[in-house]
């Protein structure tokens, strides 16, 4: 896309040619960064038949991929058999220009639009983790198990936190059941840290905690650590038995597919 197709008045005239699922797309992937085109059809094109799903999602990214709204990303998920839906898609230039004037509350973008970059592996994995949390809650919305009332990914869930620095989860929810509502902070931990590196980034919500700090939801969040497998959960769980009060009640681990669950179970206690 050249420069003149970047300009403000052709990134309005795109915007005015966006259907709602369009809009949607775009605000999910500015969102979390990154989601996979499997991601995407969870999202936003459940409701059609299992033959037409995957065309349609293919032919609603590739519009939005020649007008540089979304960009696909050199790394794929899930092996060859994945296919298109093993695509991994980040906004692009246009995408983010365009983002704002599709919603005011858009955050955690550059100041400036930038190439979309392909990460490396680990990191890549990483990010989808986060946007693979946020596509499960979404889901577990649409199935009436809670209400999804915020979600916020990494840099756009850090938070200050008291003493001139920031809590730097990996996202950040608040959820509502009936007239119950939680605020959480989340570290999906992929295993690659070393138990006093953690130990210490997990001491740092302990000591937001007892000085009193708020979070982004007004109370003080609990704080939910997922873990890839049984091993490194009784590695955390370690952990948590090291931290001072109120660990306890502030912080839990779970396997990462057990985190939507989870949610639910304390919002109903």
């Amino acid at each position: 896309m050249t420069a003149a197709r970047h300009s403000p008045a052709m990134i309005e005239l795109l915007v005015d040619q966006l259907s709602d699922r369009d809009r949607a797309i775009l605000y999910d992937v500015g969102k979390v960064r990154v989601l996979s085109g499997a991601q995407l059809t969870r999202l936003h094109f459940h409701d059609l038949t299992a033959t037409s799903r995957d065309r349609t999602r293919r032919g609603v990214l590739a519009r939005l991929a020649g007008h540089d709204l979304v960009a696909p990303l050199d790394r794929a998920v899930g092996g060859a058999r994945s296919g298109s839906a093993g695509y991994v898609y980040a906004l692009g230039v246009a995408g983010q220009r365009a983002l704002p004037l599709l919603h005011a509350d858009a955050v955690g973008l550059p100041t400036r639009a930038r190439r979309p970059w392909t990460p490396g592996q680990s990191f890549l994995k990483h990010t989808l983790a986060i946007s693979e949390l946020y596509v499960q809650l979404v889901e577990a919305e649409r199935a009436g198990r809670l209400t999804l009332t915020r979600f916020a990914a990494e840099a756009g869930a850090w938070w200050p936190d008291g003493a001139g620095g920031l809590v730097k989860p990996d996202a950040s929810a608040c959820v509502a059941f009936g007239d119950v509502e939680d605020s959480w902070l989340v570290e999906v931990d992929r295993a690659t840290e070393s138990p006093e590196t953690l130990y210490r980034k997990l001491r740092r919500y302990v000591d937001f905690a007892g000085a009193g700090q708020l979070g982004p939801d007004g109370v003080t969040p609990r704080v939910l650590v997922t873990v890839p497998h049984d091993r490194r959960l009784q590695v955390v769980r370690d952990i948590l038995a090291r931290l001072p009060p109120p660990a306890d009640q502030l912080l839990a681990a779970v396997l990462f597919d057990e985190a939507v669950k989870q949610v639910g179970r304390v919002l109903r206690e």
